[in-house]
């Protein structure tokens, strides 16, 4: 006796996909009309839903009412001060769209980390999520290929599969050395590098933080006829805390390489390489100059007052949250890099 229809199980995505053969993410795009794949591929998906008799489940679309009125952002950490002010102002731009925000921490390059946060969101709580990745999570293309509105913040590349919402870091880091040339310095060192010093593969970089920082400090050196000294590159690996600053940058000045410039990678670690320059003796700016980047709140309270580069956070979460609601609206959107420019925010720590 055939099953009646009022008892029968409702068909799901996951179903369509596993029929097909395809990734949850594919599927969805299908549904939503989105999504770049082969023609027979979308073909294929079409004619399992028609085989099966899926139909859109609304609120499992988040559309209209039936959303759940939240977003998860996910960031590793709340301890740096860049990502404190990142998850103030995302909550503070959902809350224009009478949205709240779920902010969650993950464990770094742990089992428990952003793939396993990918792997298990539960939409029935959250219609979203934007995702601050970490740069030691061992993420895939795959792992981004998920069935839910997603949008990713920060360095760290997504294959073109997630929308990507990031200030152009290469560009600021040429700025900020670009400043740092353009009022005197001619040896610039540089705080806060990750790994060894490899001058053409840093040149290739396409994601990380540092990694794209010393690409545009690098650039910006050759634009000038200058040379970036490798005995000059403060590497302190994943660690850019205050103290690593002091200690990489005491390293530099007991090397007895001469610089007359500090380009940090951020402004903790800045703060670090003042404190240092000071103990030993050094007249910033008169001496050596330092920029930093983020432009933490400390930073313009400091003895010597940080030049540094502007975080755009006003501009990244405002736009990450626009991105992620126009996925939960269903708007048929490709996933894009959306990027803007950074600027130098002048202080006492450079010359004017």
């Amino acid at each position: 006796m055939s099953e009646h229809p009022g008892t029968r199980r409702r068909v799901t995505l996951r179903d369509v996909a596993e029929a097909a053969g395809v990734s949850l993410k594919t599927a969805s795009n299908v549904i939503n009309g989105s999504g770049r794949m082969s023609k027979d591929t979308r073909t294929k998906v079409e004619s399992v839903i028609k085989e099966l008799g899926y139909q859109v489940n609304v609120a499992a679309r988040n559309l209209s009412r039936n959303h759940t009125g939240f977003i998860t952002l996910a960031v590793p950490s709340l301890t740096p001060p860049y990502l404190a002010e990142l998850a103030n102002r995302t909550i503070d731009a959902a809350r224009q769209h009478d949205y709240s925000v779920y902010v969650i921490t993950y464990a770094e390059g742990s089992a428990k980390g952003a793939r396993d946060l990918l792997r298990k969101f539960n939409s029935t709580v959250s219609d979203g999520m934007i995702l601050s990745m970490s740069e030691v999570e061992n993420i895939s293309k795959e792992d981004l290929e998920v069935g839910f509105p997603l949008v990713v913040v920060g360095a760290r590349t997504t294959w073109g599969v997630a929308d990507h919402v990031t200030p152009d870091d290469v560009d600021a880091a040429a700025q900020a050395a670009g400043y740092l040339y353009a009022h005197g310095s001619s040896r610039l060192a540089v705080v806060g590098a990750r790994g060894s010093y490899d001058e053409d593969a840093l040149l290739q970089s396409v994601e990380g933080n540092a990694q794209l920082r010393l690409r545009g400090v690098i650039e910006e050196a050759h634009r000038r006829g200058c040379a970036i000294d490798p005995r000059l590159v403060g590497t302190t690996d994943l660690d850019w805390t205050i103290g690593a600053g002091a200690r990489v940058t005491q390293r530099l000045i007991d090397s007895g390489v001469p610089f007359d410039g500090v380009v940090a990678l951020n402004d903790q670690l800045a703060i670090g390489a003042l404190t240092a320059l000071r103990i030993s003796g050094y007249a910033v700016p008169e001496q050596v100059q330092v920029i930093g980047f983020d432009n933490i709140e400390e930073a313009a309270y400091l003895q010597i007052p940080l030049t540094t580069m502007d975080s755009r956070l006003e501009w990244t979460a405002p736009t990450a949250v626009e991105r992620i609601l126009a996925r939960i609206r269903g708007e048929n959107v490709m996933p894009e890099k959306l990027t803007c420019s950074s600027q130098v925010i002048v202080r006492a720590s450079t010359r004017r």
